[in-house]
This record gives structure tokens, C-alpha cells and sequence, in this order.
């Protein structure tokens, strides 16, 4: 039953899809699915929703939520930019990678500090990561200087706009991240202890399983992915921004419900957030597509949003009277 609830994520791509292309060809004569260009724009937006919604479907299923990834994003982004640029511009891929761990190890300790919130002290993950969420975006406002830190260096563009074996670096850096977390989710001890962490936590104390252990690990993987998408950003627009994730986070939190995961937590897939952040993407580029200016695709998001809720609440009162 809950495989033909979710079901309705592909088919809603598919009619969106359906619903753009016969657009594109009735009102422009041209396509929007059979052009190159328009797919790997596709693509690589998806990715950048992918980045932040990976680590995110982990705390989700667990039962929280973790509002600051899109500050993790942007600490992420400002560190590794400050050491690039304080390199100067003929710094070498040493030099790069390093800014790259440096950043991500910024991006972590948010996420270690998330950690420690919920799990040490009892914060509500909502009230914690909204906490983090603004001390982390002030940490990189403090750090940058109030304003956007720009650089010059082939090889971070090299990373943000180059390719491997003609797929965008984006998307190939998404793609293995989504291998990773789907397996880990999937196939390991750590994935089936996250379900039944968001299912029961009580079942999963008596199990003897490390609980603050294992939250603390999930904020740290969630602000993890999102601190890969500040390297992307910084690599792709050669500077670092504190507000760098923030146009994705209600994306990002769009992709995991569409994808399937609940409010209550115990459910949820990599591919359904991989679904959910493809759903998105072609609605961002089909409404540009169609002319719209581009507010209204935190119009149409936010409805997808509510679309979403409401069949998890119904899917949940299916389940139940199935019981």
C-alpha cells in the first residue's frame, strides 16, 4: 500500500514534464526535454537541491528536522572562499582542496553543535537548528566581512563549471553523494537503526543502540552534504556567500516530503528526495520557460509543499485503517 501511495511522486513528474513539453512545442515550436542545454540545467539544479536534501532525508526519517543547512551552505562557502582568495590566484589544487576540507569542516561543526542540541541538551530539533541557523549565518556574515567574498583561480572554476565524461561536476558530486546515502540508508545497520529511531525511539534505547550517538551523526552527515553544496557554489560563482544556501533550503525541504518522508519520521527514500528535487527543478525551469518572472516558483513550491503534507497526513489514515 505505502508503494502505491508514493507513487503518486512519479506520476506528478511525468504530468509536469508532459505538461511544460506540450507547452514549449504548442506556444514556442521548440522542446524543452530534447535539448541538451535544457537538461543539463535541469540537472545540475536538481543537484543543488540534492546536496542540501540528502543529509536532510537522514534527520527527517530520524524524526527531527534541520532548519540550518542552508547556513552550513553558506559557512561552508565564505571559509573556502577566504583561503582561496588569501592564496591568491595562482594557488594550486593543494591549496584548493584544503580551503575545500576547511569548509567542510565548518559546515560540520554546525552540525556537530545541531548534534549536541537535540540529542545532549533535549532542544526540539525545530528550535535548535533554527538557533544554528541564524549563529551560523552571522558567523559567516562576521567572517566575510558583511559581504560576498570574491576569488580568482581556475582551478575552483575548473571544479564548479568543468565536467567528467560530459556530465556537469555537480552533477557527478550529487550523483555519488545520492550512491552513498541511498546505501547507507538502504543497506547498512546505521540506515535501520535512523527508521526505527524516527518509528520508536523508546524500542530503540531498549535495543541498546546509542541514540544520542547516532543524532549527533545524522546532523553531522546532514550539514555535511549541505556544506559540499557551499564548495559547488563558491566553485561555480567564483565567490563565497553567508546566504549562499538559503534560496534552496525550502526546496531542499520540498524535495524530502514530495519524496515521501513523513512529519512523524520512520519513512523516507534517497530516491523519492532524488524524485522530489528533479519535481522541483522543472518547475523552477518551466516557469521561467514559460516567461513567469521568478518569485513564482516559491508560489508553486509552496503549494507543492502543502500537496505533499496532505498526502502524507491521508497516507497515514489509509495505513492506520489498514491496521
Amino acid at each position: 500500500m505505502r508503494s502505491l501511495l508514493n507513487a503518486w511522486s512519479w506520476l506528478f513528474l511525468i504530468l509536469i514534464l508532459g505538461f511544460f513539453e506540450i507547452y514549449a512545442q504548442t506556444q514556442t515550436g521548440s522542446t524543452l526535454l530534447f535539448r541538451i542545454y535544457n537538461l543539463q540545467a535541469i540537472s545540475i539544479a536538481a543537484s543543488q537541491i540534492l546536496l542540501l536534501g540528502l543529509g536532510l532525508t537522514l534527520v527527517i526519517v530520524a524524526g527531527h528536522i534541520d532548519l540550518s543547512i542552508a547556513f552550513s551552505t553558506g559557512f561552508a562557502a565564505v571559509v573556502m572562499a577566504l583561503i582561496v582568495r588569501t592564496a591568491g590566484a595562482d594557488a594550486g589544487w593543494v591549496t584548493v582542496i584544503l580551503a575545500m576540507l576547511a569548509g567542510l569542516g565548518a559546515a560540520a561543526l554546525v552540525g556537530a553543535v545541531n548534534g549536541w542540541l537535540v540529542a545532549i541538551l533535549n532542544v526540539p530539533s525545530f528550535i535548535g537548528t533554527l538557533g544554528t541557523y541564524g549563529i551560523a549565518r552571522g558567523a559567516a556574515l562576521i567572517v566575510a566581512g558583511g559581504a560576498t567574498v570574491s576569488i580568482r583561480n581556475d582551478h575552483t572554476r575548473a571544479f564548479g563549471n568543468g565536467d567528467i565524461l560530459g556530465l556537469p561536476v555537480p552533477l557527478v558530486v550529487a550523483a555519488v553523494l545520492t550512491l552513498v546515502c541511498h546505501y547507507l540508508l538502504k543497506h547498512t545497520r546505521f540506515g535501520a537503526h535512523t527508521y526505527a529511531l524516527g518509528a520508536n525511539r523508546a524500542s530503540v534505547e531498549r535495543a541498546g543502540v546509542n541514540v544520542k550517538k547516532h543524532l549527533i551523526l545524522l546532523f553531522i552527515l546532514s550539514a555535511f552534504t549541505a556544506g559540499i553544496g557551499g564548495l559547488i557554489y563558491t566553485s561555480r560563482f567564483s565567490a563565497g556567500a553567508a546566504n549562499a544556501g538559503e534560496p534552496i533550503l525550502l526546496y531542499a525541504v520540498a524535495a524530502v516530503f514530495i519524496g515521501g518522508a513523513s512529519l512523524t519520521g520512520g519513512q523516507g527514500t534517497i530516491t523519492g528526495t532524488v524524485i522530489g528535487a528533479f519535481i522541483i527543478a522543472v518547475i523552477q525551469f518551466g516557469l521561467v520557460f514559460c516567461g513567469l518572472p521568478p518569485y513564482w516558483q516559491f508560489v508553486a513550491v509552496g503549494l507543492v509543499i502543502i500537496v505533499a503534507v496532505l498526502v502524507d497526513q491521508s497516507k497515514d489514515r489509509l495505513m492506520g485503517g489498514k491496521s
